[in-house]
């Protein structure tokens, strides 16, 4: 199984964050909270800061790491980046989320059901 796919346009604001701010990577996690349990967690890197176990996506111009105790999270997910006439922001389909608050960002898991990710 695939950790995570990312579109060309999610490609695209990765290398665009990465310039803007002089990182070498974005970050994406997982951490405790939110209306539904969970929450994603974006941030970014310096190359010091990437840790061995993980899982990083070269991008164009950045990279996306997603840290290794959020893989089994993320595992299947496709990260897009959308644009709207109320704004723009990363598009997470997650297949292992439960359920999701309206906003995007908190999300729930059936903890039973997530598989290790393989590649």
């Amino acid at each position: 199984m695939t950790i995570c796919t990312v579109t060309p346009a999610a490609n695209h604001q990765i290398g665009t964050i990465c310039k803007e701010n002089d990182c070498y990577a974005v970050s994406l996690n997982l951490k405790g909270g939110g209306c539904a349990g969970f929450e994603y967690d974006w941030g970014t890197l310096q190359a010091d800061e990437v840790e061995a176990n993980d899982f990083m996506i070269e991008c164009d111009q950045g990279n996306l790491v997603i840290g290794a105790h959020s893989l089994m999270f993320l595992a299947g997910t496709e990260l897009d980046y959308v644009k709207s006439i109320v704004g723009s922001n990363f598009e997470i389909r997650n297949p292992n989320a439960q359920s999701a608050c309206g906003c995007g960002v908190s999300v729930n898991f059936d903890i039973d059901k997530l598989a290790t990710p393989v590649t």
